[in-house]
């Protein structure tokens, strides 16, 4: 009974979180201009099922030491435990490719970017992924020794949002802005979100998806923590409400502002006090609006979603965030070190950009990155697809 409880636990979870991969789709159709919307819905399920093989036959495996080629009998063991495990920790590594979707929208060659992923999926998220969950290399037990406690991200602030957005960093870098963007002289043009809607859909649908990423994330039944769903909520709602008073109304920031919060909260989601969570996510949510206007306005960097300040600088706040608001002295559980948080996070930053960097600069050189000035021109839609998302009427 125990066992068969745990199955269907983190299967409902695995279902959670796989219905976020929608709300990714339409984050980005409702962000992207109406020309290259197909391709965004395209890429994220495209991802999915790339991300899907990688992991069975590579990731799983660097990460728990699991071959499923070899595992036989054991497969059904506890009720195919093992099995709704893997399909729940796949969830999480499809939103990498997910997450650097949205940053290298409207530019982006469709064939490299699945090629992208098949190693992102399968080796590069893999690997920080067993050193932070399963102890991979001596990592934890180091910090542990050295700082008193190892590195804490319950579900994925680092792990999953942070490597996700340095990794797209570095192709957004590789990739550079979109034709027009930018001008010569220092200019900035606006390509206004083309679809609010739509938006605020993928919005809502990560929204109440990301309740299983973090309540899930205690894998087995017995501990499943009210306090994880509790401070989720604090971090979403103080996130939604700074965006909205710092980016003045913009709706934009304001359907963004919660997911700033959860993807802050996700570290130390289990450890915190609510009043914790609740200054976390605010922080995030004022955070992703200052930093993607200022990366996009001043530092030039051309972010479609702003994925790199959403997931990369939130996820990083969060990591730290943990180590902060997780102390006795703050109302939290203890038994997190800040000292470890910040050499977690520096690691998995450090993993994730050059990982990236050095996948999309490979295929950067092999077989390009970007789409010829004409097809931007003409939208990904048609270019790769020969279809718009809403055909003219004849």
């Amino acid at each position: 009974m125990q066992n068969s409880t745990d199955v269907l636990f983190i299967l409902l979870g695995a279902i959670m979180v796989l219905a976020m991969h929608a709300g990714f789709a339409f984050l980005e159709v409702g962000t992207v201009r109406k020309k290259n919307q197909v391709n965004a819905l395209v890429k994220i399920i495209m991802d999915f099922g790339i991300s899907t093989i990688a992991y069975f036959f590579i990731g799983y495996s660097i990460a728990y030491g699991i071959n499923f080629m070899q595992a036989g009998p054991s497969l059904i063991e506890s009720n195919g435990y093992e099995l709704v495990k893997f399909f729940f920790l796949l969830t999480f590594a499809a939103a990498i490719p997910a997450i650097v979707s949205g940053g290298i929208a409207e530019r982006s060659k469709f064939n490299p970017q699945l090629i992208a992923t098949f190693f992102l999926a399968g080796f590069i998220y893999p690997l920080f992924e067993g050193i932070s969950w399963n102890g991979l290399f001596g990592f934890q037990s180091w910090l542990e020794t050295s700082f008193g406690a190892g590195f804490h991200d319950f579900a994925g602030s680092i792990v999953v949002h942070a490597v996700g957005g340095w990794i797209a960093l570095a192709a957004v870098l590789h990739l550079g802005p979109r034709h027009g963007r930018y001008g010569k002289k220092g200019e900035v043009y606006a390509h206004p979100p083309s679809n609010i809607p739509f938006l605020a859909l993928g919005a809502w649908i990560l929204t109440v998806g990301w309740f299983g990423f973090n309540v899930m994330s205690a894998q087995e039944i017995d501990g499943i923590s009210g306090l994880v769903a509790v401070n989720s909520l604090m971090a979403m709602v103080g996130g939604t409400i700074v965006a909205c008073l710092v980016s003045r109304n913009d709706p934009g920031f304001v359907h963004n502002g919660p997911l700033a919060g959860l993807v802050a909260i996700c570290a130390g989601s289990d450890v915190m006090h609510p009043l914790g969570a609740l200054v976390t996510g605010g922080i995030a949510g004022g955070l992703f609006v200052y930093m993607f206007t200022l990366t996009q306005n001043k530092w030039k960097i051309d972010d479609v979603l702003g994925v790199w300040p959403l997931h990369g600088l939130c996820g990083v706040w969060g990591g730290i965030a943990a180590g902060i608001f997780g102390q006795l002295a703050l109302g939290g559980l203890g038994g997190v070190s800040l000292t470890s948080q910040l050499i977690g996070t520096l690691l998995g930053i450090t993993i994730a950009f050059v990982g990236g960097y050095i996948v999309y600069g490979l295929l950067k050189k092999v077989m390009g990155l970007r789409l010829t000035q004409e097809e931007e021109y003409n939208g990904a839609d048609l270019t790769i697809h020969r279809i718009s998302a809403t055909p003219a009427n004849d």
